[in-house]
């Protein structure tokens, strides 16, 4: 009994924070690093209901969004804040751009998506709201009218990279200038993201359900 109370004592008189886990090395740079990003806006998640949306396909990734938000205003009476909906885009960058990065570097040629106006290779985002609308196009399923109702855009780092690499390969131009063309010229609030496959588990560690398109 004697030994064990020695032992305890002994133990008690060692400091704490000898026993917890220390950081591994490079890890306080790795915070300092992280301040690159404004990750803030996964703190809106906070609606009863919320889903990302991993877009791959150009074809019809907007009006999927526009029917989810329109299936619980018209079933459940519900929208913003209540309702989140996160749409994130890699290689669709596209959908992000606006008419001048279309008509320059030839998106819609690159998407193959072409006007319904014209028949041609859109030279516009198609995606944007405008007036007039194209024809056939429901003003609903665009990135404005879908950013009023809550929606949160973002545009993975790694892909613009690839994208930026390929661009200026094709015009004969420096990557970081396209690079930064590209950034410059996302619709407005639209989000730069470090990688698009964190951000999808991120967006369902704060509870969205995930849908593929």
């Amino acid at each position: 009994m004697t030994d064990r109370r020695a032992f305890l004592a002994a133990f008690a008189a060692v400091p704490v924070m000898a026993h917890l886990p220390h950081d591994p090395p490079g890890a306080a740079a790795g915070r300092a690093a992280s301040s690159e990003w404004d990750m803030s806006w996964l703190d809106r998640l906070t609606g009863r209901h919320k889903q990302v949306f991993d877009v791959e396909s150009l074809a019809i990734p907007l009006i999927v969004v526009a029917n989810y938000l329109r299936g619980f205003r018209e079933v459940m009476n519900l929208e913003y804040p209540d309702v989140n909906t996160v749409v994130g885009l890699a290689g669709g960058y596209g959908v992000n751009a606006n008419d001048a990065m279309w008509a320059r570097y030839k998106l819609g040629e690159r998407y193959q998506i072409k006007d319904p106006d014209t028949g041609t290779w859109a030279v516009r985002n198609t995606f944007a709201l405008r007036d007039p609308m194209p024809k056939g196009i429901n003003p609903e399923h665009t990135v404005q009218s879908l950013q009023k109702r809550g929606t949160i855009f973002w545009q993975c780092n790694n892909a613009l990279n690839a994208m930026a690499g390929g661009l200026a390969a094709a015009n004969s131009l420096p990557v970081a200038d396209v690079r930064k063309e590209m950034i410059d010229n996302m619709l407005p609030g639209v989000i730069l993201v470090p990688a698009h496959t964190m951000l999808l588990g991120l967006c369902q560690e704060r509870g969205c359900t995930y849908e593929k398109l």
